[in-house]
């Protein structure tokens, strides 16, 4: 009911005419109404217009009377208008007569006050002549009905309220009861209280633990042996935190190295994948996914045997081919049938390499020294659940994980690959390890969505066995398949030979960084080198590099390491991609709006001919704008490996006038059978000394630019390998390929100003730099 401030008095005037005895009644006689309640907690919660310093309680008189006449639909009192009242109130009241509402009418307001519990003034009046009611009646009744619906769900409310009340009292006393008298879990007789000290507390964390590891071993035997899951009550165990930097790359060796860049890597789980984060909690997923590891890791050993009939030799008994039937006659899919216009990508690759088996899993195993050891590949990675400790302490045997990573190859036209999926290591004997990864399946049930649809990782991972002089001989499987309609028509042939994303990649990445590691090491047997820099010092320059490289790759692939925004500009061509981006409290970088350049072309030249000569100082100038015309002077070499162009370097261009000291410029080349790197970004003279004499190189403002020279996917077998995984001849192939892919990035920051916005101009210019340098590189180099 609806009480407006007009209406208070004629109300409160109208029910003490009805009850002329309401006021001498009790105070608490208002609680023996039905409406009683809900007024009471309306008045309290100041919900109704009856609420005020005037409120008159004979009001309560007519509330329970209209309410009495909706129920009954019997009575109804007809009111008064303004004027008789007004003249009525200096004498007697008079007597109201009453109007019962008939059936029918009673039956045509209900049926109405289902579909509209509100009818506005229209539809009243269309009610009151068709009912032969009074406007004011109906109005009344609406009014009175809605109340009671109120009154009625309001006691339903109270009546499971008080269920509930009950319920917990009940509860609460069967607690109270079973506090007075303890009983033993084990033997269910009574407990004896007593207090247990430090020492029996940590004994009996001890042996948990133990009873853990133990429990998680019989699981997998069970799995293995037995061919039935068996549940571990074994919670997740939560990675622990390891400092990031390349010293631990290699575990045993103890090779030093370069500490972590900070802010590089992720350290929460899934922050950078868009989809819903897969539930790991019930026993059934963790069976199931211990199951799946324990099938991926005996593929991953039948593919990397030696004499396996999974692989046949290329033409020229280089390479080993993947045999597709063969591989479908062997084995049934592990996570489900290839998805439709996806294509295989398998590849098998063997090396030396200088670390060692245990050294080399420990590396593995950590998500953040993973992506340390292979910076080019892997833009980002994080474990986000323990599935299975390690069955010995010390080691990483038996160890199961659930990872994500993004790989990455240095060109925009490959999209950036995301993947979530299992990575599980094993001991096979004394210096034998394994380690094999394998794609989540979320097909399957109990899982949920997978937000990555265009990439899958069937089981891949390598085999490692110690051999003398701590070397170690590795072979790697990677297997995968993906959608290749989102790759640029230009790179296809360089993933399917396998050196995109494919084993040749990885080992030869490995290879090379673990020279690289082995070289420092032996560097810093010394206190000085050939240029004079201190081994803090020159520690602190390989920081400073390896954050400039970072954020190179991190611009040319668009990976996740960074936030950036995508430009669509008419002038510029559809094989360029432009970034950028707003820098306003990194110390890393210049404030201000930094903008992103970067496309990949073919150069019908080899790619040693190609990186000899970007390297080359004395060719700087024809196609370095910041060279000011002239050759460069390498001030400090730091080499990272037996190749003369696996260096960092600070090189110093001429002075434009006397009074220039000339700038300084850091760069950072390397060279493998993968492919090559050139990154450079000009610095101040103050920071390069600070930085020279130890200090700290993250406050060192950088904007990388470069080049990454790729193959083209033709090599000498005088073929290419398509992605089924078939070779395919072509015309005019020979011993070496002729051609290479060039990737062009550059950085530059277009206005200091973080909230300025930028121009068409200035992407405009930064296209033009693009394509000025790509055509000076290619005729310097054709001219030489």
């Amino acid at each position: 009911m609806s009480f407006g401030s007009n209406s208070v008095g004629m109300g409160s005037r109208v029910v003490a005419e009805i009850f002329p005895h309401c006021h001498s009644m009790a105070s608490g006689a208002i609680a023996q109404f039905p409406l009683s309640l809900s007024i009471k907690n309306a008045m309290d919660a100041g919900e109704m217009g009856l609420i005020g310093e005037q409120f008159d309680p004979s009001v309560v008189g007519r509330i329970r009377e209209e309410e009495f006449e909706s129920r009954s639909g019997s009575d109804n009192v007809e009111g008064a208008s303004g004027d008789d009242q007004e003249a009525n109130e200096d004498g007697p009241p008079r007597k109201k007569k009453y109007h019962r509402h008939t059936p029918h009418q009673i039956q045509e307001l209900e049926s109405f006050f289902k579909e509209c519990p509100h009818p506005d003034e229209k539809q009243r009046s269309e009610l009151s002549r068709r009912l032969g009611l009074e406007s004011k009646q109906i109005k009344f009744w609406f009014q009175n009905r809605r109340t009671q619906m109120k009154t009625q769900m309001e006691r339903h409310e109270n009546i499971i309220l008080r269920q509930e009340h009950d319920k917990l009292r009940a509860e609460n006393e069967m607690l109270k009861d079973a506090m007075k008298n303890p009983t033993c879990n084990n033997c269910g007789g009574p407990a004896v209280p007593g207090s247990v000290s430090n020492y029996e507390l940590q004994q009996l964390r001890i042996e948990n633990a133990r009873l853990k590891d133990e429990l998680g071993r019989i699981c997998i035997l069970a799995n293995k042996f037995l061919g039935r899951p068996l549940t571990s009550s074994a919670g997740p165990i939560s990675p622990q935190g390891v400092n990031s930097s390349l010293e631990l790359g290699v575990g045993r060796n103890g090779f030093g190295g370069v500490a972590n860049i900070p802010g590089s890597m992720m350290q929460t789980s899934l922050e950078f994948v868009e989809g819903p984060v897969m539930s790991l909690t019930m026993p059934h997923d963790r069976n199931m996914l211990i199951d799946l590891a324990l099938t991926a890791m005996d593929e991953l050993i039948k593919m990397a045997e030696a004499d396996s009939p999974l692989w046949i030799k290329s033409l020229d008994g280089g390479r080993d081919v993947f045999n597709q039937e063969e591989y479908m006659r062997t084995f049934s899919p592990c996570i489900g049938m290839k998805p439709n216009g996806f294509v295989t990508e398998a590849s098998r690759e063997m090396g030396m390499v200088i670390i060692n088996s245990s050294a080399l899993v420990e590396t593995m195993m950590d998500a953040n020294r993973w992506a340390e050891m292979f910076p080019c590949m892997i833009a980002r990675s994080a474990t986000t659940d323990v599935l299975l400790s390690p069955s010995v302490t010390g080691t990483k045997n038996g160890a199961l994980q659930v990872m994500v990573a993004e790989f990455q190859v240095l060109s925009p036209l490959v999209p950036v690959r995301q993947a979530k999926f299992l990575r599980f290591c094993k001991q096979h004997i004394e210096g034998v390890w394994a380690v094999v990864d394998v794609s989540i399946d979320t097909n399957r049930e109990g899982l949920s969505a997978d937000p990555f649809q265009t990439y899958r990782r069937l089981p891949s991972g390598f085999v490692v066995q110690d051999v003398p002089n701590n070397y170690s001989k590795v072979t790697w499987i990677e297997h995968a398949e993906y959608d290749e309609s989102i790759v640029h028509h230009l790179c296809r042939p360089l993933l399917s030979s396998g050196m995109g994303f494919g084993a040749p990649k990885w080992v030869a990445t490995l290879q090379r960084q673990c020279e690289c590691l082995a070289v420092l090491m032996s560097s810093t047997m010394t206190v000085q080198d050939q240029s004079g820099i201190s081994p803090i010092g020159r520690k602190s320059m390989l920081k400073l590099a390896q954050r400039m490289t970072y954020n190179f790759c991190s611009g040319v692939c668009a990976s996740s390491v960074r936030k950036w925004d995508k430009l669509c500009v008419g002038n510029v061509g559809e094989d360029v991609r432009v970034l950028t981006r707003k820098n306003v409290n990194d110390p890393g970088e210049p404030p201000g709006v930094v903008l992103c350049a970067a496309t990949t072309v073919w150069l019908p030249m080899t790619r040693q001919r190609l990186f000899d000569f970007m390297r080359d100082e004395r060719m700087r100038s024809e196609w370095d704008i910041l060279s000011n015309g002239g050759p460069l002077q390498e001030m400090v070499h730091i080499a990272k490996g037996q190749a003369p162009g696996n260096c960092v370097s600070l090189l110093r261009a001429g002075a434009m006038n006397a009074n220039d000291s000339g700038m300084l410029i850091l760069q950072e080349t390397w060279n493998d059978s993968s492919g090559s790197l050139v990154v450079y970004a000009p610095v101040d003279v103050p920071s390069m000394s600070m930085v020279m004499n130890g200090g700290d190189s993250t406050c060192v403002a950088l904007l990388p630019s470069g080049f990454a020279i790729l193959p083209d996917g033709y090599f000498g077998h005088g073929g290419l390998i398509n992605s089924n995984g078939t070779m395919v001849k072509t015309e005019g192939s020979s011993n070496e390929s002729g051609g290479c892919l060039l990737t062009v990035g550059f950085q530059i920051l277009v206005n200091s100003l973080p909230t300025a916005k930028l121009t068409v101009e200035s992407v405009e210019t930064v296209n033009n730099l693009i394509s000025c340098t790509i055509q000076k590189i290619k005729a310097a180099v054709l001219e030489t």
